[in-house]
């Protein structure tokens, strides 16, 4: 055996922990769920038998699933911008020489560390009618009780606030990352010639952070898809199914209901979503993209 050939079965070795993982607990659950999406669920005296399309057609007939996708729809609307567009901002701001900067950074970045029960909690507190932080500041100026988790209207708006409330903080990191690595000449360049700090940024500091914001990008998609600790302390989906998302109703129908088949089915429209979205980012939005 020749040493290059030495050193490819070295690094094929080297590989196989990570690509057998990969192919046990990712490839392999995505393909067994679409097997198990044209049988039917198992019972203790009906085995699990190929029924077609069957659940696919229950799917397409199903009214709560068109509830939870264009819940999805809305989450993702709401939370992406708002999550890149802060993060964007808290970067900026503590990447300049401001004091008590250390501070100031780990209060932003605390909510991401910890964990989600614990934040789901938190603004429950938040959120109580009468008794809650939110109601006791908006009585304070005279507003109306509300019930923010309780009412159709204002339920999934105030799960999307927790989000950007915890995802923020998590993006801003690699914002910060990405301005400490543009040099500072750029911007005493711009201000010579007369340039604002908003056009600076428009037209230099945000098409250099581009990569780091498709990376963003993909993470707070993700993210918007695969929502569920915060329903299921909250809302567990309620009322009637105005928090509902597609994976809380995928853990629902699979461990509420025990239907594994059709929760296979909507597993298979969740990957399908995500292969999507996917290919858009890396197909088209990447090439748009300039690297240094």
């Amino acid at each position: 055996m020749t040493a290059y050939q030495r050193a490819t079965v070295h690094g094929w070795l080297l590989l196989l922990p990570a690509m057998s993982c990969l192919a046990l607990f990712t490839h392999w659950p995505a393909v067994a769920s679409i097997i198990d999406s044209f049988y039917s669920t198992p019972r203790p005296r009906r085995p699990s038998r190929f029924i077609g399309l069957e659940n696919y057609e229950a799917m397409i007939a199903d009214p709560i699933f068109w509830r939870a996708l264009v819940n999805n729809f809305w989450f993702a609307v709401g939370t992406i911008p708002l999550s890149i567009g802060l993060a964007i901002l808290m970067a900026i701001w503590v990447n300049d020489r401001i004091k008590g900067q250390a501070w100031v950074r780990m209060a932003y970045f605390t909510p991401t560390i910890l964990p989600m029960i614990a934040v789901a909690n938190i603004w429950l507190f938040f959120f109580t009618p009468q008794y809650g932080l939110i109601e006791q500041v908006v009585q304070f100026f005279g507003g109306s009780a509300t019930n923010w988790l309780g009412s159709g209207d204002t339920a999934l708006f105030a799960v999307i606030v927790v989000a950007v409330w915890k995802e923020a903080g998590f993006f801003m990191i690699f914002y910060l990352a990405a301005l400490q690595g543009i040099s500072p000449s750029l911007g005493e360049a711009a201000a010579i010639e007369g340039a604002s700090r908003w056009y600076y940024f428009r037209r230099v500091l945000f098409p250099l952070l581009m990569p780091t914001t498709l990376f963003v990008l993909i993470n707070a998609m993700i993210n918007a898809f695969r929502m569920v600790d915060h329903i299921v302390v909250m809302t567990r989906g309620g009322p009637d199914n105005a928090t509902t998302l597609l994976l809380f109703y995928i853990y629902q129908v699979g461990f509420s209901f025990w239907d594994t088949g059709y929760a296979a089915t909507l597993t298979c429209v969740l990957l399908a979503i995500l292969a999507i979205i996917a290919f858009v980012q890396y197909g088209w939005l990447e090439r748009r993209i300039h690297y240094r």
